[in-house]
Parts: structure tokens; C-alpha cells; sequence
């Protein structure tokens, strides 16, 4: 597919890999029409890879899972990789992530098979090319939303990519990411946990378990949401009237096994729920692959708000 836009395709799809898709910083403002987010399933990851490029805050970027992506440029280009450590090559040498890197024209950019994490971020320096849709070019596949045609399809082989001409200034965001910036995606992840909606409800037993066990990540994960397997967790109310779910929302349906939904959940749902993840940390469970571990950790509102906006104040955003 050729894109819109003020560039020449100048990206060709080799190979396309399990899923590759593009995503800006999400769609809001439609879910009272039925419409869901979508957006970077690892915002942290999304959001370094743009700063790393001089993007603003939303430029689209592509999100690879699983990896198996091989693409040739058709001119020179900057550009960064974060996110998961997929195998990364260019010209069959191996690519530094988390930092900002050209890319020549003709060489052949290829990601392999998840070695730690799940989803990596490509960004090029302008941002790719694409019309929005409701105000968004976030792919949403199951809502036939987004992506460069519009539709929220995944790449596919043959596929031509444009990018919007820009050239980096002097200074302009930094070559790499700290040290102490670059998440590990190899060690168990320790989620954020607000308690809040039917919390209350749960046996006291639960709870205890809840807070206190290693979840498993279940095979059944998706960037809709991601099933923990793990006890049984005992609510006193089994269905409510749906009511709106949020992103890193944690429903308990009659089977007492946590869902946390993402960014491709449904507006809406019925099961009880312990709470919700605070951003970060649903982001970090979006790069857990199957059977690994997580945990829960109960922290307050106020501190996950505290955290989230350093976080954005780190790419001179504001939170929305």
C-alpha cells in the first residue's frame, strides 16, 4: 500500500512478520461511540523511540511483535529502536537500541525472535506518513481503524511506507537513553496495582492471594488484554451493570482468573474488578511474553499520578 502525504514512499516491506502496526499516541474522545484507544500497548518504549528521533509527543511509530519484520530503505534515515530486544539487524549486523541511529539507504533493517520482551518501537525522524481517522492513525485491526490505510490492517509484504521529510537540528533530542532509563524486560515484572472499583467485594482471602502470589501470563494475551493465571480469586458480586473500562482495568470473571484489558479492550464490561494498573505498569506487562511471572504491588493514586507525570515531563508533555 502506498501512503499519503508530502514524501515518496521510501520504505519497502520485505517480509512483514506475525504483526507489525502503526501507532500514534492513541484515539480518545470516541469511546461513547463504541470506539476503543488503541495506541502503543509499551507507551515507555513508544515514547523514547520519538524523543530519541526529535518527534513531538504522538508522532506514529511502528509497533513489532514478536519480530520477523524486514524492511529496505529507499533513502537515508534516522532512526531509533526501543522496546523489546528482537533480534535487530541492519544489513546482518547487529543494530544498538535505545538510541538514535541512521539507516542508509538500500540496507535492510530485519528483526529475528524475541530475546527478552515482546514488542519493539521503530521511530523515523518526521514520523510516518498516514491519514487519521477519528482523529487518530492508531491501528485498532478488530475496529478496521487506523494504520496507514486506514483500515488497521498489519503490514503486509510489498507494502510501501512514506515518511514525512524532516532533518534532525543541532541538539535536538538525545543520542541515547540513561542507563538507568532502559527498562529489563528479562526480569520478572512488578506491577502497579490502584485499588479502586469492586475491590471491596472480594473475600478477604483473595486479597491476600491477589497482592501476595507470582501471576503467570496466560498464552491467551493479546494487545486487548492479557489473562494471569494463578488462584482462584473469590468475588461476592459475580456480573455488574457494564459500565466504562479502563486502560490497565483488572476484571475477575466467574472463573476468579484476573484479566487486565489494554489498549484494544472493549469501552465496556460487566465483571467485577480489583482496579487498574496504573499507565506504566500496563505498559510494562505488554511486554511479557507467555508463562512469565508477574506480580501485583497496591499503590495509591496519588503516588501513580506523581510517577506518571515525571514521566511525561520528561518529553515536555502533559497528561490527558
Amino acid at each position: 500500500m502506498s501512503t499519503p502525504g508530502n514524501s515518496e514512499p521510501c520504505i519497502k516491506v520485505l517480509r512483514a512478520g506475525p504483526l507489525a502496526l502503526l501507532q500514534d499516541s492513541g484515539r480518545f474522545g470516541v469511546r461513547h461511540l463504541g470506539v476503543t484507544q488503541g495506541g502503543p500497548a509499551d507507551l515507555y518504549s513508544w515514547a523514547w523511540a520519538n524523543h530519541l528521533t526529535g518527534n513531538t509527543w504522538g508522532t506514529a511509530n511502528l509497533e513489532i511483535t514478536f519480530g520477523g519484520l524486514q524492511l529496505v530503505a529507499g533513502r537515508d534515515l534516522e532512526i531509533a529502536i526501543t522496546g523489546a530486544d528482537l533480534g535487530a539487524t541492519l544489513d546482518q549486523k547487529p543494530v544498538p537500541l535505545w538510541q538514535r541511529i541512521s539507516w542508509k539507504e538500500g540496507e535492510t533493517l530485519a528483526f529475528a525472535a524475541p530475546i527478552s520482551g515482546l514488542r519493539a518501537y521503530l521511530a523515523v525522524c518526521g514520523g510516518f506518513v498516514a491519514e487519521p481517522v477519528l482523529g487518530s492513525v492508531a491501528s485498532v485491526t478488530r475496529e478496521e481503524l487506523g494504520g496507514f490505510c486506514g483500515k488497521g490492517t498489519k503490514l503486509a509484504a510489498g507494502d510501501q511506507l512514506s515518511v514525512y521529510s524532516r532533518g534532525l537540528q543541532a541538539g535536538e533530542g538525545p543520542v541515547q537513553v540513561p542507563c538507568d532509563a532502559i527498562p529489563d524486560f528479562s526480569q520478572p515484572a512488578v506491577l502497579d496495582l490502584l485499588p479502586g472499583a469492586q475491590i471491596a467485594h472480594f473475600t478477604g482471602r483473595s486479597l491476600f492471594d491477589a497482592f501476595n502470589t507470582w501471576w503467570q501470563v496466560d498464552d491467551r494475551a493479546d494487545r486487548m488484554g492479557v489473562r494471569l493465571t494463578g488462584p482462584r480469586l473469590n468475588c461476592k458480586i459475580s456480573t455488574l451493570v457494564s459500565e466504562g473500562i479502563n486502560l490497565g482495568g483488572v476484571q475477575v470473571p466467574p472463573d476468579g482468573q484476573p484479566i487486565v484489558l489494554l489498549n484494544d479492550r472493549q469501552t465496556i464490561g460487566g465483571y467485577p474488578r480489583l482496579g487498574s494498573l496504573s499507565p506504566l505498569s500496563a505498559a510494562r506487562l505488554a511486554q511479557c511474553l507467555p508463562r512469565e511471572r508477574v506480580r501485583l504491588v497496591a499503590k495509591g493514586s496519588g503516588a501513580a499520578l506523581e510517577q506518571y507525570r515525571s514521566f511525561r515531563a520528561l518529553f515536555n508533555t502533559a497528561p490527558r
